[in-house]
């Protein structure tokens, strides 16, 4: 779908069936509804509630010739361009963070010209998202002007109607897939989250098909009872799955902190022996685990144990 096609979004998401349905599937079920070519978005940011078992499910099956998008992207993307998924990235950060330096990963696959990178600012493509949300071609910002973003993407400029001044247009964007990874859900796709959301919500009106990864399903009773809650309406969702530590290594806000020792060790053996500890890693921790309880098991419990405390410590929770 071409950028800012709000009309063709919106004829796309009223066909969308919307009675309420029990949603609660497999992963493999889940991402199965995603296909070659699908332009997908995941939610969180970085560290920060990444959909893992999704992304894992979606390499596991094969997928190709993928857009990526992600406000903040980590190594997710990495192993996306490692296992030949993605012919496209839409971001305004991609590596694991200033810690680990720059990317090495993303500077083979995208200065060899084996992916194309699309860069906007983190507003600006949070505003891409909120217009898709919205179901408008385009919004209005002054994130990027002046600098060199705007001779990378497709972003627009104008004159503001009403002060002559300069002002940035973004158009919206239409994600074909959304993955999400929250803190609870019930049967019928309504969504939880505590903490800061990021763009999710967004993510999540914005796209046709939206996959979600729970920690926990808890009954239709207790989300009535607190509606305000509900940070994503189960109308919008397709496919639930419960999935305890299913953003891990990265971190679910009061559940478990991010393992950075995990990687640490990841980068090391990228230092070490470049795409091929990319590849070894694809193997270990995507294809070769069947199921999420197998690839949990490749993690010491200890360690899962002690980002469970340090979650704890943080909100101040017993």
């Amino acid at each position: 779908m071409r950028a800012g096609d709000f009309i063709a979004a919106r004829r796309r998401l009223e066909a969308k069936p919307k009675a309420i349905r029990e949603k609660v599937t497999s992963a493999a079920e889940a991402a199965s509804l995603a296909r070659d070519g699908d332009h997908v978005a995941l939610g969180g940011c970085l560290f920060s509630r990444p959909p893992i078992l999704l992304v894992r499910e979606l390499l596991r099956q094969g997928r190709r010739q993928l857009t990526l998008s992600r406000n903040l992207m980590g190594f997710e993307g990495e192993l996306f361009m490692v296992a030949g998924a993605v012919e496209a990235v839409v971001t305004s950060w991609m590596a694991l963070g200033v810690p680990w330096g720059v990317s090495k990963v993303v500077r083979h696959y995208v200065e060899s010209g084996l992916v194309r990178f699309e860069e906007w600012s983190h507003l600006a493509l949070g505003l891409r998202y909120h217009a898709g949300a919205m179901g408008v071609p385009f919004l209005p910002t002054l994130s990027m002007l002046g600098s060199d973003l705007l001779r990378q993407n497709e972003a627009r400029t104008m004159q503001c109607p009403f002060t002559g001044e300069t002002v940035c247009l973004v158009p919206a964007l239409f994600p074909d897939v959304a993955l999400l990874h929250v803190h609870r859900a019930d049967r019928f796709g309504n969504c939880q989250i505590d903490g800061y959301p990021h763009m999710d919500a967004d993510l999540a009106r914005a796209a046709s098909t939206v996959l979600v990864t729970a920690e926990q399903i808890i009954d239709d009773e207790e989300v009535r009872r607190h509606p305000e809650r509900t940070v994503i309406p189960g109308i919008v969702v397709d496919a639930v799955v419960e999935a305890p530590f299913g953003a891990f290594p990265g971190e679910c806000y009061g559940l478990y902190e991010t393992d950075f020792s995990h990687f640490d060790a990841y980068v090391a053996g990228i230092n070490a022996r470049g795409l091929d500890s990319v590849r070894e890693y694809l193997e270990h921790f995507v294809y070769g685990p069947a199921t999420h309880q197998e690839y949990l098991r490749l993690f010491d419990p200890e360690v899962l144990a002690r980002q469970q405390r340090a979650a704890r410590e943080l909100v101040g929770a017993p």
